[in-house]
């Protein structure tokens, strides 16, 4: 049974963002910075990539913490098993099944938590930029990339 009615439940679940949440905007503000080009909720893929840069092949995903099961093991006894646990489990296993998708296309794939943007944000700015630029010397020393 839930603590609020109806209409205050729709209320607040209608405040809460699937995209343009926080950490995206974060995240989306520091690439441009940068002059990073990236393409935003990219529907062309499995999983829809928060972050996508469809050339070089990245996929970078924000994900939710409570949506996406972060420490959802310890989390699990403490929600209503009618509703909430089975809704995580869906979306944890469909993530996995979307990145195999990407990573058997070729795809590379970085899975950040948002609470960690949040609370780090320059350290995961830079594991992205990381993960953005390793791809980028990788296909220069192969050659698919002409300096």
């Amino acid at each position: 049974m839930d603590v609020f009615t109806r209409k205050k439940r729709s209320e607040i679940m209608s405040k809460i963002r699937s995209k343009n949440t926080k950490a995206e905007l974060l995240v989306f503000r520091e690439l441009r910075k940068r002059k990073i080009n990236f393409q935003k909720h990219y529907k062309k893929v499995a999983g829809s990539p928060d972050i996508a840069l469809p050339r070089k092949k990245l996929a970078i995903f924000i994900d939710g913490s409570f949506w996406h099961g972060y420490k959802f093991k310890k989390r699990k006894e403490k929600l209503p098993k009618k509703y909430w646990v089975n809704k995580i489990e869906t979306n944890m296993k469909r993530d996995v099944r979307d990145r195999k998708i990407l990573r058997k296309k070729g795809w590379k794939v970085l899975k950040v938590w948002e609470h960690e943007v949040i609370k780090s944000q320059q350290k995961i700015i830079g594991k992205i930029i990381d993960f953005i630029n390793k791809k980028y010397i990788e296909n220069l020393q192969s050659g698919v990339i002409h300096k």
